[in-house]
């Protein structure tokens, strides 16, 4: 009798542990690219809903460098970055840089456009889904920042909080690359 509940236990435990494997495996199973895997290609297209309805494609910018960040509300350094991206958007803008905010929690569309109205952001916002922040490698960090130059291609990417600096040498590196310049010059 003394040996049935350590059996049980024992039995419990390779179950729990297979289980895990299994799960691990299933998510991994759909062969998910690594964000160092797509540098230098043409970033992964998708189509998202914005605050007010209207859809927007990625592959709609061709031609601007973009600046391309999922965040959430709830996101303490999400927060500190956006008045940067109000500032950076408006004075890189007219050289055809455009920043699209991908909003990865679960608040309400009234909720997030609340809280975007009082940041001030002046770029568009996306609903985002799951599925596109598989496409880029997984978002196991908000926020995630990518950056497209003018022919779409992933030229840089970043991790958590960065300072403003950061941004502004990827921004200026995005703006510079690609075949629109090229065909300007």
């Amino acid at each position: 009798m003394k040996r049935n509940p350590l059996i049980l236990f024992f039995v419990a435990a390779i179950v729990a542990v297979m289980l895990s494997v299994g799960v691990r495996m299933a998510r991994n199973h759909g062969i998910r690219p690594t964000p160092g895997q797509l540098m230098g290609n043409v970033a992964p297209d998708f189509q998202l809903p914005t605050l007010d309805g209207k859809q927007l494609r990625l592959s709609d910018l061709r031609g601007k460098a973009v600046l391309l960040n999922f965040w959430a509300t709830y996101c303490e350094p999400c927060k500190v970055e956006m008045p940067w991206f109000v500032e950076l958007q408006q004075q890189y803008g007219p050289q055809g840089f455009q920043i699209v905010g991908v909003t990865m929690d679960d608040a309400s569309n009234a909720d997030i456009a609340k809280f975007t109205k009082a940041m001030g952001i002046n770029y568009p916002i996306l609903i985002g889904q799951d599925s596109v922040g598989e496409s880029y490698g997984g978002l196991s960090v908000l926020p995630t920042t990518f950056f497209l130059d003018r022919d779409g291609k992933l030229i840089a990417r970043e991790f958590g909080l960065q300072s403003r600096s950061v941004f502004v040498d990827h921004i200026n590196k995005a703006l510079s690359q690609g075949q629109a310049v090229q065909a300007q010059k």
